[in-house]
């Protein structure tokens, strides 16, 4: 099964028309049109009618939701190189929440995890400029730059009673999605950190090599999502399918007809056999959420860690003429179950805290596999 997707998915958007109060409408338009002219007429500094246009823009869709954005040229371009796998900056996924800009999570080995950022972090200053309100691709753009420069960031850590200044050396960050390794007890372990272009291929690819490394087939496979922030959809559906061979994986829901979709899984998996452990902390969020939570519905996987992050939206990515771009949230994802996970999260099966001396949540799951409570087989119905 191949779905084609940009960032999280892309449908198809028609020319529809929304029906809207055109009395209302216009008298918004006239008022803007207004208060444009007073502001370029009398304003104390001289604006650009573009800037004063794009504001405007940014002001809109920050009001709507934390993540839709207009995306400047070099924005939506570095948006394009994001999905690749490589771009420069310090590593971390940002979101806003209440006004707060707040940490995903820190992506595996660069600059901000190497500096001990946490998820549920806050930034609460980029180089002395407070971050009160600031819509998240004005803060990626301020943390992205040169190899080898510094930013100086100033966060607010639960538990902390004063904020924490800390200078990050930008770095050339590459994305590896997939890094496997055969564990003791002929159980295979995956850690996917991102879900990027080919991730699903590369999972496969690391599948078929524990396997041979293994010299027969694996007691189990423990699937590590901590930390993963998300990223294409179609890429983490195919990932449930190599492991489920029936069943709904999620439902995709907007306004309109073509923005709602189903997606259910194949017969087309390679490894359907094995049970599974998804490990899962709060820093996974929107399509490792997905995952998760299909698994977990299906009774496919037990689920393992602590609660996730709570990020079920859809964001459409829509060029615009000039090579701009919007980023518009247009449905949510659902469960199997029908249960949105948009500001809950996925609850595991097994809540298992982790402490800086040991991984107890791969131990745990390590242990889970080696006994009898999970069942190689795929459910069914």
């Amino acid at each position: 099964m191949r779905i084609v997707t940009l960032i999280l998915i892309i449908f198809t958007l028609n020319a529809t028309i929304v029906k809207a109060d055109n009395e209302s409408v216009y008298k918004g338009l006239s008022n803007f049109t207004k208060v444009l002219d007073l502001i370029q007429r009398n304003y104390v500094e001289e604006v650009e009618g573009e800037e004063l246009t794009t504001k405007a823009i940014e002001g809109m869709l920050r009001g709507l939701d934390p993540y839709s954005a207009y995306l400047s040229q070099e924005r939506y371009r570095d948006l394009e190189i994001g999905t690749s796998g490589e771009f420069g900056g310090v590593g971390m996924e940002v979101t806003t929440k209440n006004g707060l800009l707040e940490v995903i999570t820190p992506i595996e080995g660069g600059p901000a995890e190497k500096a001990g950022i946490k998820p549920k972090d806050l930034i609460i200053e980029i180089e002395g400029k407070t971050t009160k309100d600031m819509v998240v691709q004005e803060a990626v753009n301020l943390l992205r730059g040169p190899k080898g420069s510094p930013v100086n960031i100033t966060i607010e850590r639960e538990g902390e009673p004063n904020p924490i200044k800390i200078t990050l050396i930008r770095d050339k960050i590459t994305i590896k999605s997939v890094k496997q390794k055969l564990l003791d007890n002929q159980i295979g372990y995956i850690k996917l950190s991102q879900f990027q272009e080919e991730s699903s291929q590369e999972l496969r690819t690391a599948l078929l090599e524990l396997e041979s490394q293994n010299g027969k087939d694996l007691r189990g496979v423990i699937l590590d999502l901590r930390n993963n922030p998300g990223g294409l959809l179609g890429e983490a559906i195919e990932v449930v399918d190599e492991f489920m061979d029936q069943g709904l994986i999620v439902s995709v829901r907007g306004r309109s007809e073509d923005q709602t979709r189903e997606f259910y899984a194949t017969k087309d998996g390679n490894f359907q056999q094995y049970p599974i452990v998804v490990i899962v902390n709060e820093g996974s969020a929107s399509a490792s959420e997905v995952v998760a939570e299909a698994l977990q519905d299906s009774k496919r996987a037990t689920i393992l860690g602590t609660n996730t992050f709570g990020k079920g939206s859809v964001q459409t990515i829509i060029r615009l003429e000039d090579g701009s771009g919007l980023k518009l949230t247009t449905a949510k994802f659902y469960a199997p179950s029908g249960r949105s996970i948009s500001e809950v999260g996925v609850t595991p099966d097994v809540i298992v805290e982790n402490d800086n001396a040991k991984d107890k949540q791969l131990e745990t799951a390590v242990d889970l596999l080696k006994s009898s409570g999970i069942s190689r087989a795929v459910p069914k119905g």
